[in-house]
């Protein structure tokens, strides 16, 4: 009768072993896909799960010479992961000495988006107004922690007053790019790729291929200012969108920014 319920309780044990094991392995990979979100190498893990995938059709198939191309890249993967995942894994450690990679991450509310819009677009028109040059990426999807490093850290909450400031002419930052990931701005005076596009009119400037620049190596959203004629444009996608309205300005940023969608009349 002991003898029974040991085994009983050993049985417990192991299945609350079990549920533990699987949690932390959860867990880990959830801090693992958090840390690599909004960086160039989620893009590469996706490369890899479709390699997994193939090499298990190959298999099905039975395609020997696949498998084995299959198998040579997987076997070699491991140092691949360690080389090209290096920025990210290095931040992962710094984040965990900090203990800032176990921190609770919160998400603005529809009231703190459309006031970050309103920042934004009041500070855009401003500057449009003004003829104040003018160049912010709005960080999305594919990171941008290459050009980030380029450029002037600042991490600082976003208000139309800082916005305005960081541009005006003969300040320290107001050449190069503006960078915003999520709610922050992480840095001023960054350099973008410049376009090589004949699309391009000769008539634009340095800011103008930037931006369509950054738009063909990322998804990124850009807002251009042009300090010649006070038009705003933007460029997401690999496209230029030249002279837009203030309002179309506000739903597309809304749209890229958030994925929201405002109501506004006349927005087309």
């Amino acid at each position: 009768m002991q003898i029974s319920n040991i085994f009983r309780n050993l049985d417990t044990i192991d299945i609350i072993t079990g549920i533990l094991d699987l949690a932390i392995v959860w867990y880990v990979l959830y801090l693992l896909i958090t840390v690599f979100k909004g960086t160039k190498a989620i893009q590469l893990l996706k490369g890899i799960f479709f390699i997994l995938i193939g090499r298990q059709i190959s298999y099905w198939l039975q395609l020997s010479t696949t498998s084995r191309l299959f198998d040579l890249v997987l076997q070699w993967g491991f140092l691949a992961v360690i080389v090209i995942f290096q920025p990210e894994i290095r931040r992962a450690l710094e984040q965990l000495g900090r203990g800032s990679l176990f921190k609770r991450y919160t998400q603005t509310n529809s009231k703190e988006e459309n006031q970050l819009v309103d920042h934004v677009t009041k500070a855009i028109q401003y500057m449009a107004k003004r003829r104040i040059g003018a160049l912010i990426v709005f960080e999305k999807e594919t990171g941008l922690q290459d050009y980030v490093e380029t450029g002037i850290p600042m991490n600082s909450d976003i208000s139309q007053e800082l916005l305005t400031n960081v541009f005006i002419p003969n300040t320290p930052l107001h050449d190069g790019a503006m960078i915003i990931r999520g709610e922050k701005i992480v840095t001023a005076a960054s350099y973008l790729p410049l376009s090589d596009s004949p699309k391009i009119a000769k008539s634009l400037g340095t800011r103008h291929r930037a931006a369509v620049g950054i738009s063909e190596v990322s998804d990124a959203f850009t807002v251009i200012v042009s300090e010649e004629t006070g038009t705003i444009s933007v460029t997401f996608d690999g496209k230029l969108r030249k002279d837009i309205s203030v309002d179309v300005f506000k739903e597309l940023l809304a749209e890229h920014w958030f994925g929201t969608h405002l109501k506004q009349k006349g927005v087309k």
